[in-house]
């Protein structure tokens, strides 16, 4: 049985970044990443994007080349699936079977793309969005596809259907919410969004459900997408993108407190001895959700616990805190949130939206909590600051997109 002083579960953004700061900190033990995937540890959001789009080959995705890894002994053993965790016995064992030691686990899975329960989501015209192969799959298919269904309103589902409607494809998207990015946004930021995409030529409909995906009369194909008021949309293929459910199973069958994901402490640790979690898997409490538990699925997410773990395994006392971000490109259109906008009491609109460059700035009890800039890169940077703060500014201040928003924190 192979054993590492470190075994870092997951070989997406946060499983690299955890093995990048270990060996940037000088941690020189026996290192290793197991990842279910057999390609080195990759970007993700570009899947939807540039990738999808053409405008970025697989190589151009890679966090870092294989030079790098081999550079510094970092281990990868990819194309195996971690499926049981030994908190006791310190070990993990692989789909094959295979047991593998640990002195330290970082578990950075994050993820599988949610499924909707119902008749035909298994038929090979359904994808999802979350691995190449996933891509992979749809991208052979599109040159005969014209009439695209897209599941969700989320920014997977967008950043979707704005490609796809850029390849001249016949796009409609579902939404079951009254509107898009209900979860993330205010409903100004939603309807801005909704327009956009409606002239670009998506059919978007909100509020409505899927009920199931009807197939061709040899059930071997995708024929629509039937609604659960009894309307049948004709689709060649479709995307689901309504969010993910967090890999973590084996932590939980071996004992982990778990609310929803894998609890964390403040320094990234699990209830169980010598594992961590990181990324899109861990729950932790946050500052800027008033303290409440939650999981944020996001690449600073992930980048930012896996400092945090990286620096905690090598005994330096740290605790996470970092101020929330994200981004979207949808056309034209670059939309940066930093913070995060839920149980907001107030709403100021800093800019025009027929300008197409415009800041939605979010408070709570007078202070601002988040901010949702498209095209408006300056705001986003300084307004980064007003969020850390908890600035207390007079809305009409915010208002004035004509004043710098760095002047307001002054």
């Amino acid at each position: 049985m192979n054993r590492y002083e470190v075994l870092i579960v997951g070989a997406g953004h946060g499983g690299a970044q955890a093995a990048v700061m270990l060996r940037q900190l000088g941690f020189g033990g026996s290192l290793a990443i197991v990842g279910d995937e057999p390609e080195l540890p990759y970007e993700r959001p570009p899947l939807s994007k540039e990738y999808l789009s053409g405008e970025k080959t697989f190589e151009r995705l890679l966090i870092r080349p294989e030079r790098f890894w081999t550079e510094r002994d970092v281990t990868m053993l990819l194309g195996q699936r971690v499926v049981s965790v030994d908190a006791e016995r310190h070990e993990v064992t692989t789909a094959a079977g295979e047991r593998i030691g640990y002195g330290k686990l970082v578990w950075a899975a994050g993820g599988r793309a949610r499924s909707l329960p119902c008749a035909g989501a298994d038929c090979a015209d359904v994808h999802a969005v979350r691995t190449r192969a996933d891509v992979d799959r749809m991208l052979a298919k599109l040159g005969t596809v014209e009439r695209v269904a897209v599941i969700g309103g989320g920014y997977i589902g967008l950043e979707a259907a704005a490609v796809l409607s850029k390849l001249g494809k016949q796009v409609t998207l579902f939404e079951a919410l009254p509107r898009v990015l209900a979860r993330v946004a205010g409903e100004r930021l939603s309807r801005f969004y909704e327009d956009e995409h409606r002239a670009h030529g998506v059919d978007l409909r909100l509020g409505a459900q899927v009920e199931a995906f009807e197939l061709d009369p040899e059930g071997a194909h995708l024929a629509g997408v039937r609604l659960a008021d009894g309307q049948i949309v004709a689709a060649d293929l479709a995307i689901v993108g309504i969010g993910i459910v967090p890999e973590v199973e084996p932590l939980l069958a071996a004992g982990a407190a778990s609310s929803n994901g894998v609890d964390v402490d403040a320094q990234c640790r699990t209830s169980l001895p010598d594992i961590f979690a990181i990324g899109d898997c861990a729950a932790h409490e946050n500052r800027f959700a008033g303290g409440a538990r939650i999981r944020l699925e996001s690449v600073q997410n992930a980048n930012d616990q896996a400092v945090i773990a990286a620096r905690t395994i090598i005994g330096e006392e740290v605790a996470y805190h970092a101020v929330p971000w994200f981004w979207s490109n949808q056309y034209d259109l670059r939309l940066q949130t930093v913070g995060l906008s839920t149980n907001h009491d107030d709403v100021v609109l800093r800019g025009d939206l027929g300008t197409r460059s415009f800041s939605v700035i979010y408070l709570k009890a007078g202070r601002v909590i988040a901010l949702d800039c498209v095209n408006a890169t300056k705001d986003y940077v300084q307004g980064r600051k007003l969020v850390e703060a908890g600035a207390e500014i007079d809305p009409r201040d915010l208002a004035n997109a004509g004043r710098p928003l760095k002047e307001l924190l002054a």
